[in-house]
């Protein structure tokens, strides 16, 4: 069940049929004139990527699938669905996986990629309010969930909310839900402050390096397929925060030329 923004926008399928590329973008934005790709980084996902992929492949004709180290059928099923499927040979993390299909797209000649979870929680049909936003002349679109934070356990509403306030305040700017994996990532980001953390640290430590070097984020408030994602997600609270502190740290205090 999807809420919360259904009486604000056009419906899904007219966002879709008017966006399908990335037109009207403004001048000054990084993916006019190119195109742009979707990314899914998917680990033991044979239940949910099928779906997932054949919604992107409606939105977008280049889909790339990272398949990190499954032993079930997720590089199968997708394939079937109609993605490029690269298999990692063992688990990596998410970083890395996303890394590997950075390189893999913006290598391609792609101008921006938009990164979509492979568990049914981030809606292709939203992917246009992505590309949309990216008029304003974004670097970095986050597809935001905190307007729906109600709708979560309060364990995750309180993790989802600490954190963002808590890595906004070392960014130096605000960022309401810092965790959300649905996002536009423009080449210029990428090659301007990279990607190396392995794991899930690297999404909210290139949120702080994209302050640092200048590249301009914006925030989008998107609908999901179902608010609280904890039986679908590989997170591991304790370890993972950890690292999360420790890269948001390293990315705050770091000195690239």
């Amino acid at each position: 069940m999807t809420r919360g923004l259904a009486a604000e926008r056009p419906a899904v399928e007219d966002l879709a049929a008017e966006c399908p590329v990335a037109e009207g973008l403004a001048v000054d934005s990084p993916v006019v004139g190119g195109r742009i790709a979707i990314t899914i980084p998917a680990y033991q996902a044979a239940p949910t990527i099928g779906d997932v992929v054949r919604r992107c492949l409606k939105v977008l004709p280049d889909v790339l699938v990272i398949d990190d180290g499954s032993d079930d059928e997720t590089a199968s099923k997708a394939r079937q669905a109609g993605a490029e499927v690269i298999s990692q040979p063992v688990n990596q993390g998410k970083g890395d996986a996303l890394e590997l299909a950075f390189a893999k797209l913006f290598d391609r000649g792609f101008s921006a990629v938009i990164t979509v979870d492979a568990d049914g929680q981030h809606l292709p049909e939203e992917i246009p309010v992505l590309i949309r936003a990216a008029a304003e002349g974004a670097d970095l679109v986050l597809g935001t969930r905190d307007h729906l934070f109600a709708e979560m356990s309060k364990l995750r509403q309180t993790s989802n909310r600490l954190s963002s306030r808590a890595i906004s305040l070392v960014a130096g700017k605000a960022v309401g839900d810092v965790q959300t994996g649905f996002r536009l990532y423009s080449k210029r980001l990428i090659d301007r402050a990279g990607f190396p953390e392995p794991r899930f640290e690297a999404e909210s430590a290139v949120v702080i390096r994209a302050v640092r070097y200048g590249c301009r984020i914006v925030s989008v408030p998107v609908r999901l397929g179902f608010a609280d994602g904890r039986t679908t997600s590989h997170y591991r609270p304790v370890i993972d925060s950890l690292r999360i502190a420790a890269a948001v740290t390293r990315a705050r205090f770091e000195f690239r030329r």
